[in-house]
């Protein structure tokens, strides 16, 4: 299938363009700007001195650290309600510092300042994020440590589980509000970080599932959680690994859902190259995405991506589990025509296409998913299994 045309900037945005596009996006509150409270960050946006790592950071952090301070004195004096949302929005500030990845120093201590945040936030919750980590093995690890983020739905018994990852730019923190809505229909959630982003042991490679198999694992083993219902989600780019998983474990996965991932087209060198500047990005999307594969240069960063295709790894004309694919009709970060290929190929698939671009984020959005993995895991009506 012809793939579809990308409407493309020039090159990377100015500081008056990134600007007026970060303000669109705060009035629709979209990503990545829907975390944080509108009218600082609207003040943080026009402050703002540069686009480089540095003043870039600077900025946020700066907004982040008043925050922070605040949810630490509320937190002193027991005022909980009040510091779990100043720790909220010193981790939002604290993200957008980081965005979209921690590829300068500075960056990088916002991120950590970030992720500190973000756990004091989560452990003041109802229904509280827990952080975990187990054991992990392979070839050229980074690490041997695998993190992710527990939350149980309150009074449910051996309830179902989603296992959820983000993007490229979107990590496991980010996972937050779809989180919150598993939890009201009555399943649990476990939040990772996508390969090659945030805390992820290995970077993107063709075998990059690897890092999920022992967090499906573990969540089989645990006798407080039903292993048997369990759904997989990626999100943006982690979509492709939803995919890949889906049609590897058609046995063990009730559901997998891919929401806006990449499948073959999406890794073509003509898609890479019409994708360097979409419109709907703001900015750094070939270096986010080289960070994620461990790209130094161009033609790695090329290769990298076309290692990826599951067309030409096999996979497609096999079974697989239940699958959602859910974007934005406009989308000009991943094809639609990797959506067209996917249902050519297979087992049946379901599919909704939303207005807009990457993504499809709309009031309608994050309802259908939800619906539909609460299908799959039989969730009844209300909240329960």
């Amino acid at each position: 299938m012809a793939q579809q045309q990308t409407a493309e900037l020039p090159g990377p945005r100015s500081l008056d363009n990134a600007k007026a596009w970060m303000l669109d996006r705060l009035a629709k509150r979209t990503h990545p700007l829907g975390l944080t409270e509108p009218d600082t960050t609207r003040r943080t946006i026009e402050a703002l001195q540069g686009l480089d790592g540095e003043n870039w950071a600077a900025a946020w952090m700066e907004t982040g650290d008043a925050f922070l301070a605040a949810a630490e004195a509320h937190d002193a004096s027991g005022r909980r309600e009040e510091a779990r949302d100043a720790y909220y929005q010193a981790y939002g500030f604290y993200f957008l510092g980081r965005f979209p990845c921690p590829n300068h120093p500075a960056k990088e201590r916002s991120y950590r300042r970030e992720l500190e945040a973000y756990v004091k936030f989560g452990a003041l919750l109802d229904e509280p994020i827990v952080p975990v980590s187990i054991p992990f093995q392979a070839e050229g690890a980074l690490s041997n440590t695998i993190r992710f983020y527990l939350r149980r739905p309150r009074g449910a018994t051996r309830p179902p589980v989603v296992i959820m990852w983000g993007g490229v730019d979107a990590w496991k923190e980010e996972m937050t509000e779809l989180s919150d809505q598993l939890l009201a229909a009555g399943i649990a959630t476990v939040a990772l970080d996508n390969v090659g982003t945030g805390e992820s042991p290995i970077k993107a490679r063709q075998d990059g599932e690897i890092q999920f198999l022992p967090v499906i694992d573990w969540v089989r083993a645990q006798p407080d959680l039903d292993g048997d219902r369990l759904v997989v989600l990626g999100r943006s780019f982690g979509g492709h690994w939803a995919t890949k998983l889906a049609h590897q474990m058609p046995d063990v996965l009730r559901g997998a859902v891919n929401w806006g991932g990449g499948v073959h087209y999406m890794f073509q060198p003509d898609w890479v190259e019409q994708s360097r500047y979409p419109d709907s990005y703001l900015m750094e999307l070939v270096e986010t995405r080289s960070r994620m594969l461990g790209a130094a240069d161009d033609a790695a960063y090329v290769e990298g991506f076309r290692v990826l295709s599951l067309l030409d790894q096999g996979l497609l004309s096999r079974p697989c589990a239940p699958l959602l694919l859910v974007n934005g009709k406009e989308d000009r970060q991943c094809p639609i025509a990797d959506i067209h290929l996917l249902l050519e190929h297979g087992s049946p698939k379901t599919v909704r296409l939303f207005p807009g671009g990457h993504m499809g984020f709309g009031p309608h959005t994050v309802p259908t998913i939800v619906a539909w993995i609460g299908k799959r895991l039989t969730v009844q009506e209300g909240g329960r299994p």
